[in-house]
């Protein structure tokens, strides 16, 4: 066997092993009532006066996981913990969960990972209308930073 070919192949079994981790590491619950998710982060949210993202998803999608890993960065996850209550949608295979993503505007046919920010009582205040963390992967560390503090409360914290 070429060095190239083994080369190849070593490539292969790494790509291969890196895409069973991330399938492995669930981010979205599929066993979750989302509605009592939502409930609870109210809950949480107006008692902590923070503002809420509801994160729809599914484990199977790549970008789904480039985004959960950027917000547990050291860079962002403080700015989310100190302002956020994250709640995880899972949207199955776009049979789950569809109502939810309908009643706060969330279009799923633009593509997941999709987002809507509520303030602490469960107000609607941004939804994502064209598929903007769609493609997870090509978005910059930056332009995710400056969305959520856009949207952070503003009394929270930085």
């Amino acid at each position: 066997m070429t060095t190239l070919k083994m080369t190849s192949r070593a490539c292969l079994l790494i790509l291969i092993s890196a895409a069973i981790g991330a399938a492995a590491q669930s981010v979205y619950d599929e066993k979750a009532d989302a509605e009592a998710q939502i409930r609870a982060a109210v809950e949480a949210a107006s008692k902590n006066r923070k503002n809420i993202v509801l994160d729809f998803g599914g484990n199977w999608c790549f970008d789904c996981h480039v985004l959960d890993e950027q917000m547990r960065r050291p860079e962002l996850a403080p700015l989310i913990e100190a302002n956020y209550i994250v709640v995880h949608i899972d949207v199955g295979r776009f049979d789950k969960n569809l109502r939810i993503a309908e009643r706060y505007h969330v279009p799923l046919k633009k593509g997941v990972p999709a987002l809507a920010v509520l303030d602490s009582k469960g107000k609607l205040l941004y939804a994502q209308e064209e598929g903007q963390f769609e493609d997870a992967r090509h978005l910059s560390r930056e332009s995710i930073r400056e969305f959520f503090e856009k949207w952070r409360p503003k009394t929270g914290h930085r």
